[in-house]
């Protein structure tokens, strides 16, 4: 195992969530809870992102159930392209306005050029795939 010098500190913390895309979010939510026993412990509909979420807390990080409420929204047409199934992946930071400068710094494509509001009042940024290695990267900071 690779470990980093006691000196390097990575910009990523720990994975806060995957991202499912799905059409239906009240039959993914009775899915997860029919075949994994799985409870949601948080619902939220974010207006800007034109999404509504359910979360499914797994260890220390979620599952995140995410369904369009617009079809002009990216997950619908995400879904519309690609259907269900894995959309990005959240990644925690200690601070998001510092993770995005430093990733600009890098020549790395950014979706958000400056951290935003997200769900559950955490600050988000998102790394465009195209600058990602083709994923999609929601970075993440808690309150």
């Amino acid at each position: 195992m690779i470990m980093p010098d006691s000196d390097t500190r990575s910009m990523l913390t720990e994975i806060d969530h995957v991202a499912i895309a799905v059409g239906n979010i009240e039959e993914a939510v009775a899915f997860y809870r029919r075949v994994f026993a799985a409870e949601v412990v948080h619902r939220e509909r974010i207006e800007a992102d034109q999404v509504e979420e359910a979360l499914i807390r797994v260890a220390d990080s979620y599952i995140q159930l995410i369904a369009a409420t617009s079809p002009e929204s990216t997950v619908a047409r995400f879904l519309a392209k690609h259907g269900e199934g894995l959309h990005h992946v959240g990644y925690r930071v200690q601070d998001a306005g510092a993770a995005v400068k430093s990733l600009k710094a890098e020549g790395v494509k950014m979706i958000d050029e400056v951290p935003r509001p997200g769900s559950r009042g955490t600050t988000v940024a998102f790394v465009h795939p195209g600058g990602a290695l083709g994923t999609l990267i929601e970075l993440v900071e808690e309150p």
